[in-house]
């Protein structure tokens, strides 16, 4: 019973740590507001937000409000599961493993973006605001990688790059 309940536990933290990051990403990246997934994003994430942003302005193109409420869940969830496992350890532990397993969500988040993003493109036939989105918020990532490995012949290799990067950071942070 423990198992599942933990299992359950992080998973729901997850996916909504995930929308959050989402969030954050598409408004550093400055993807389309009015794109349907963005949509989604902005009306799953804004009642928490929404209020966060009220005392907490954006500095720059960082919205501080997404950014804190992202910490706050990884936080949770690494609290969540500390006390669900019956494991002791300290709130400083606590809040160190929470900003890790948040950073890891983010790589994780952008690893699987990526993998649809290429996946996506095998079978497009024209315009897709799923695509166009996937297209905006991966772009910031794939160009750097470009301007030193160009296609090759055609096939673009900068997607397996920086999944190769993304994959050896989380081994990094260890999360």
């Amino acid at each position: 019973m423990n198992n599942a309940l933990t299992f359950l536990v992080a998973t729901l933290i997850d996916l909504y740590l995930i929308i959050v990051l989402l969030r954050l990403w598409m408004q550093l990246t400055k993807a389309d507001f009015y794109n349907p997934v963005s949509q989604f994003v902005y009306k799953a994430t804004q009642p928490i937000v929404g209020p966060l942003r009220s005392f907490m302005p954006s500095v720059g193109s960082l919205d501080t409000a997404s950014l804190l409420l992202a910490l706050a869940l990884g936080i949770l969830k690494v609290a969540a599961l500390v006390w669900l496992n019956g494991l002791a350890a300290g709130a400083l532990v606590i809040v160190i493993q929470g900003v890790l397993a948040t950073i890891s969500s983010f790589l994780s988040m952008l690893f699987w973006v990526l993998i649809i993003r290429a996946i996506l493109s095998w079978f497009s036939q024209g315009y897709n605001p799923v695509e166009a989105m996937l297209h905006q918020i991966t772009e910031p990532v794939l160009a750097p990688i470009r301007r030193v490995i160009p296609p090759l012949g055609g096939l673009d290799l900068s997607v397996l790059v920086a999944i190769i990067a993304l994959q050896f950071l989380r081994i990094l942070i260890g999360v």
